[in-house]
Parts: structure tokens; sequence; C-alpha cells
């Protein structure tokens, strides 16, 4: 699987809109986070939205070293395409 993500913007709600270099796009609700151990940072207006892809390790991050495991995010985007695609 190719894990690298290319684009990574955030939206309203702890969400992120990711588009991974196969072609997969697709939103993650990261909401579940926010507040726990390291995230706590996202609750700092305006923290979240300084969401950024390192060119390294190709997965989104935030200052102080904050990331999320690209393998994770990919699959959360491949299930719910799945899920649409059972249910059409």
């Amino acid at each position: 699987m190719d894990y690298k993500i290319i684009d990574a913007k955030p939206l309203k709600g702890f969400r992120l809109a990711l588009r991974f270099a196969d072609g997969l796009s697709g939103e993650v609700n990261v909401s579940h986070l926010v507040g726990k151990g390291v995230f706590k940072a996202w609750k700092k207006p305006g923290f979240f939205e300084k969401v950024y892809i390192d060119p390294e390790g190709e997965t989104v991050c935030w200052p102080g070293d904050l990331d999320l495991a690209p393998d994770a995010l990919y699959e959360d985007v491949l299930a719910q395409h799945k899920r649409r695609k059972k249910a059409a």
C-alpha cells in the first residue's frame, strides 16, 4: 500500500480532507483525539489549522512533533469508500 499523503486540508469539526499518492481521497474525523495526550494542543484556537505534510514521513503533522499514522488514516478513508460502495 502507498500511504503517502500528498494533500491535507483542515476542515471544521476536527476533520481532515486527505489525498494519498495512489489517488485515494476522503475525509477523516479525528475529533475523538481532541484534548487527549499530545492532542491537547488542538484545543488552542487556530492550532489544528496549522496542519502540514511532513516531506520525509509523508504524513500529516502539526508544530511540536504532533503527527498521525498515515496507514491508519488511509485505512479510515478506504473503509469509508467500501461502506459507500456497499450502500449503493
